[in-house]
């Protein structure tokens, strides 16, 4: 066999743009930085498409969301020191929601290394805890074994974040080395056994239940799912954010185990006799805390699937587990013929029952003028069902997570991780990936000005998105935990805003804004026509603090139970 042939001399920097193309790459975004002036150069002459962000976080996020929905890694390129650290949540984002990701930062060059020299950061360091790898390039006839590495490592497994180190004196070093093959995905199927241990372990139960998260689905992967749900007429669950793997009108849908999740699902969670956990990893916000089961073991019948095998019992010891991904293992199931037998037929009947009315929003009504319940009514009658959402942390997901109906693959875009910012870049990565999807942006008032100038952005690419903005005036979340823990001891909460129409009619997008009911609808119809980005500002009662409470009432609680107590 051959060896394989030298390329001719190039810069580390076209080198790197090379590995990058040869890898797949077809967008990247990034904050521009002298750090990296040989890959800008290198990337003037390349076919891949490069989106200029306004701040590091949001490029992050950007890049994030690409990975999230199409699973290649997204690509991000950041300058040293204070422009990593900016990028710093979208990376921890991909790292708490499995995302594979790829962050390019540029580092001082390597004859002043270790000196504490103008923006030095040790990356390792700093980002080994949080990565998947972190590694720094010294020598450019690296490059090719090195990013190969990098999208290998960000996509397998248990997919996350890579960071790589730029020094900038070896981007512009003159070498030969050849170029590497393309990074390939690899599957884990189940084994014969374990199929049979589980079919045999299902047969047994009287109330099982499942619960799908995780990354590394497919739309085939998701439809697998369905039909095998669907077959044995289980009741199907989906971890946080995780709501396209199963749709609402599916039969078994029993709903999503988030924050302020139904509290019959829960119920019905604590009966269950048999769990079988999908690609999820069983973590702090789908436990509830970790308090549905008992750790290490619960007492439930624990199947635990998941791609990464070092995930199997890191907390909860499974009875079964099974190291596979979930597009192999999701075939496998739908081709598991269904038992005569399904005591737990009318189990699931209930629970998608329990769905139904939890997700209704005509069934809402809260203070003030502006029905958010009415607006989500309306939302479901006019976007397409493949519309994909995006939001990022706050208590206004809950009207997103509780009543939009994720009907179609890769159509949600939110942080496990419950970053705040995130909705908005996460908007403009998906437009600039997919521009023949509708993409809707929810937003909190203080959620949106964590990275509300990349409105400009979405401007500067014309990406007509639509970035629906509910204001209360305070950080909401936080205020709910204040009152409940608090009462009546209001302190640094209150937010005073801009007019946010105001803010997308100066980026030169499209504003509205919006204080009554009627007035929703032809607000949306006049975004969505503009051709612009597009931003709504809804103005929501500082009462309504949730779908279900207001302060006052969760005020009055908490010094109620506070006088119990005494």
């Amino acid at each position: 066999m051959s060896a394989p042939q030298t390329s001719p001399a190039r810069t580390g920097a076209q080198m790197l743009v090379d590995q990058l193309s040869l890898q797949g790459v077809q967008q990247l975004f990034c904050v521009p930085g002298e750090s990296y002036l040989a890959v800008l150069d290198a990337l003037h002459d390349a076919r891949i498409a490069v989106t200029v962000c306004r701040q590091e976080g949001g490029a992050a996020m950007m890049a994030e969301a690409q990975g999230k929905l199409t699973g290649h890694p997204g690509i991000c390129f950041v300058t040293r020191g204070p422009g990593i650290a900016n990028a710093l949540a979208g990376i921890h984002i991909a790292q708490q929601d499995s995302t594979p990701l790829i962050v390019f930062v540029g580092q001082v060059a390597r004859d002043v290394l270790h000196r504490e020299a103008f923006q030095e950061v040790d990356y390792g360091a700093v980002f080994g805890s949080i990565t998947k790898w972190a590694v720094q390039i010294d020598d450019a006839r690296r490059i090719p074994e090195l990013v190969a590495r990098a999208f290998h490592v960000a996509m397998n497994g248990r997919p996350g974040p890579v960071v790589v180190a730029l020094p900038e004196d070896m981007l512009t070093d003159r070498v030969s080395a050849a170029d590497a093959r393309p990074a390939a995905v690899v599957e884990a199927a189940p084994d014969a056994a374990a199929l049979q241990t589980l079919t045999e372990l299902l047969g047994a139960a009287q109330r099982p239940m499942v619960i799908a998260g995780g990354s590394r689905w497919s739309a085939q992967a998701v439809a697998d799912l369905g039909a095998f749900a669907r077959h044995w007429q289980l009741p199907l669950i989906t971890a946080f954010r995780r709501q396209t793997l199963c749709p609402l009108d599916h039969p078994g849908a029993a709903g999503d185990l988030g924050l302020g999740a139904n509290p019959a699902l829960l119920q019905r969670l604590r009966g269950a006799d048999l769990v079988l956990a999908l690609g999820t990893r069983l973590g702090d916000v789908p436990s509830q805390g970790y308090t549905l089961w008992h750790i290490p073991t619960p007492a439930q019948t624990l199947v635990h699937v998941h791609a990464d095998a070092e995930e199997l019992g890191q907390v909860y010891q499974p009875r079964l587990a099974i190291h596979a991904t979930p597009q192999p293992m999701a075939a496998a199931l739908a081709a598991l013929p269904a038992p005569k037998a399904m005591p737990w037929a009318e189990h699931t009947r209930a629970a998608h029952a329990d769905y139904l009315a939890w997700t209704d929003p005509s069934r809402i009504h809260i203070p003030g003028d502006l029905q958010m319940g009415a607006v989500m009514q309306h939302l479901r009658a006019v976007l397409p069902p493949d519309t994909i959402v995006c939001s990022g942390a706050g208590n206004f997901t809950i009207w997103v997570h509780r009543f939009w109906p994720f009907g179609a693959w890769a159509s949600q875009l939110a942080p496990v991780s419950g970053s705040m910012g995130y909705g908005l870049p996460a908007a403009v990565g998906a437009k600039r990936l997919w521009p023949e999807r509708e993409v809707i942006a929810f937003a909190g008032d203080g959620d949106f000005l964590m990275h509300g100038q990349e409105f400009a952005t979405a401007v500067q690419y014309s990406l007509p998105i639509t970035v629906i903005l509910l204001d209360n005036g305070m950080y909401g979340t936080i205020r709910m935990h204040q009152e409940r823990h608090y009462p009546g001891r209001v302190s640094a909460t209150d937010l005073k805003n801009p007019d946010f129409r105001a803010y997308a009619l100066a980026f030169g997008g499209h504003g509205e804004r919006v204080e009554r009911t009627e007035d929703f609808a032809p607000a949306l119809a006049r975004a969505r026509a503009s051709g612009k980005p597009a931003l709504i500002h809804c103005l929501i009662d500082p009462q309504a603090i949730t779908p279900s409470a207001t302060i006052a009432s969760l005020r009055k609680a908490a010094q109620q139970a506070g006088t119990a107590l005494e």
